[in-house]
């Protein structure tokens, strides 16, 4: 029986980057924000690594033993990314995303603004490579949190940008509160919430 997940480490952040960017290489909020455009591995892993770097602070960003899927998570009340983070990350991001970068932090702050005010666990991204998905990864990063969060009784959140994904989340008790379309042609994103189960 393979090791469970475990808390990622600074030393496991190039690993991390890497598995998200292959599993998220066609979502379509990923490529919204591109315009479109196939971003090369390397590039869009600079994403990811900038969130790992906001979050892992915390201790909530977690891999699976031999790196094939991750998890960033925020903890209650360290959803939001905070203006000093954007700051410093801003010459990576604008590397990114060139004049897309300014209509990008529109994405943002609209999700900001629909993003629930109650106590809650957010899973900001999981993903598996997909040379490894269809192995039962992403819900060992899941399973988790959900437990955790129903011994805290707090919520959990996600924006889920794929309609074919909302079961898998319904599975571990997630419902969609929202649908939300983007501006300028965008995607519709499912906002899922789940209470925590009691007793």
């Amino acid at each position: 029986m393979s090791p469970g997940p475990r808390r990622a480490t600074p030393a496991d952040r190039p690993s991390v980057s890497r598995t998200l960017a292959r599993a998220f290489a066609d979502d379509p909020i990923k490529l919204f924000l591109t315009g479109g455009d196939v971003l090369a591995e390397h590039k869009v892993m600079k994403f990811f690594d900038v969130f790992q770097r906001v979050q892992m602070r915390h201790g909530h960003v977690y891999t699976t033993h031999d790196g094939a899927a991750a998890a960033i998570w925020a903890p209650p009340g360290e959803w939001k990314v905070p203006l000093r983070s954007i700051v410093r990350h801003t010459p990576t991001l604008v590397n990114l995303y060139g004049a897309r970068f300014i209509p990008n932090l529109g994405v943002l702050n609209l999700l900001e603004r629909e993003h629930p005010t109650e106590p809650h666990y957010y899973l900001e991204f999981v993903g598996t490579d997909p040379e490894h998905q269809g192995k039962g990864l992403a819900s060992s990063l899941i399973r988790p949190m959900v437990e955790r969060a129903d011994v805290e009784a707090v919520g959990m959140y996600l924006e889920c940008s794929k309609e074919s994904n909302v079961p898998f989340y319904a599975r571990f008790g997630f419902e969609v509160r929202k649908e939300i379309q983007h501006r300028r042609g965008g995607p519709t994103q499912w906002l899922m919430w789940r209470d925590p189960q009691l007793g």
